[in-house]
């Protein structure tokens, strides 16, 4: 089945935190429980943040926002039996396309270093630790916030960064 990816829409909003809680499973077998709390769908439906997903009903999604005046990934999330179908490539590539169009010199994340299915996963697709020296505040503040919060406690974390061609020259 094929799963277009689309801006979400009001009614979309419910049902994320339920598929990024089914893919937060994922990480169990690895040992990563996530610390308690709002999940990160809820986190950005509080801030406004763009959503993408994929579906009607949705069956996963993509949450960016603007930081440090690029595109910043902050979650990619697939409901988990539906894991491995290229449903997050899809909404990759829609994120890239959305920065490129925008303008974005690039697009930002942080994601655990040596899971599969994050660091290795997104190196395949052209992104590369981004060195500390150039991380902007709004990194930074990100970083800072995974530590407070105990997420650096379960395994290695990153910031990558896939940079994108200026305007009209790519």
């Amino acid at each position: 089945m094929e799963y277009d990816v689309r801006p979400a829409r009001p009614g979309d909003l419910a049902g994320l935190p339920s598929i990024e809680d089914s893919g937060d499973r994922l990480f169990r077998p690895l040992g990563i429980v996530f610390p308690p709390g709002p999940t990160i769908a809820e986190q950005m439906i509080a801030k406004g943040a763009e959503f993408l997903v994929a579906g009607d009903p949705p069956v996963g999604f993509a949450t960016v926002e603007e930081v440090d005046g690029a595109t910043h990934l902050e979650q990619i999330s697939v409901r988990a039996d539906l894991a491995g179908r290229g449903i997050g490539t899809r909404l990759l590539r829609a994120v890239v396309d959305g920065a490129a169009r925008r303008g974005s010199p690039g697009v930002s994340l942080l994601t655990f270093r040596d899971v599969p299915w994050n660091g290795p996963w997104y190196a395949r697709h052209g992104f590369a630790e981004l060195p500390e020296e150039r991380w902007g505040p709004g990194i930074r503040a990100y970083w800072d916030a995974e530590i407070a919060a105990g997420l650096h406690d379960l395994v290695p974390r990153v910031v990558m960064w896939l940079p994108l061609p200026a305007p009209g020259t790519g």
